[in-house]
């Protein structure tokens, strides 16, 4: 189907262009969201009445776009989801989920304009694009941590992994100081022996006291 751009449509052409899409993509979302006309005489002269028109409208909600956009670029939010220790989520994070973050933190964006080539189903830090105008994009950065403390952390620039493995590098550590601290003792067999010997002397001790 030929239709008639009256906005700019990514990957498809600019404002006044004809071009040759799908009916489908057409009928369900060009056409009633007001982003084309179909491609005849009438509706042409339809655009020509109305382009300076649409022209200034678009103007005005591009400025608007990057306002926003302008606010919004660059900025992180929280979301908080249950996950297995390796970090895959119990489901996952749409962009539905990203609108609500968003608008906790006080910025309202539709969840039509979160751009996502899949749902996210990870722990970490996810790079979104937010298209805020045909002609206007800010890039956020999506925190999905199991925890607020978790998800500092990840901002910090370490990954769940990276954490763990720490952790466990510190156990190992305080183990085998341990073992090294009972390696010395054991090297001294003497004096251990005596310290064994004073405190068995001493229990003997405090047990005849008590009977008498």
């Amino acid at each position: 189907m030929d239709v008639i751009l009256l906005e700019r449509v990514a990957k498809l052409g600019q404002m006044g262009e004809v071009v040759s899409v799908k009916e489908g993509y057409a009928r369900n979302f060009l056409l009633p969201q007001g982003k084309a006309l179909r491609a005849n005489e009438a509706n042409m002269a339809r655009f020509e009445g109305q382009k300076a028109q649409l022209e200034a409208r678009n103007l005005e909600t591009r400025k608007e776009a990057e306002t926003l956009a302008a606010k919004l670029d660059g900025e992180s939010f929280v979301i908080i989801r249950q996950a297995s220790d390796g970090g895959a989520l119990y489901g996952s994070v749409t962009p539905r989920d990203v609108a609500d973050a968003a608008a906790e933190s006080g910025v309202t964006v539709d969840k039509r304009q979160v751009v996502l080539t899949g749902p996210i189903k990870d722990l970490g830090l996810h790079k979104v694009t937010v298209s805020l105008h045909p002609e206007v994009e800010a890039e956020i950065t999506v925190n999905v941590a199991r925890s607020p403390e978790e998800a500092e952390l990840q901002a910090s620039g370490k990954s769940i992994q990276e954490a763990a493995a720490e952790e466990e590098a510190a156990a190992e550590f305080e183990i085998q100081e341990l073992f090294d601290d009972i390696g010395s003792a054991g090297q001294d067999s003497a004096s251990v022996d005596d310290i064994l010997d004073a405190v068995g002397a001493g229990r003997k001790d405090r047990d005849e006291d008590e009977d008498a």
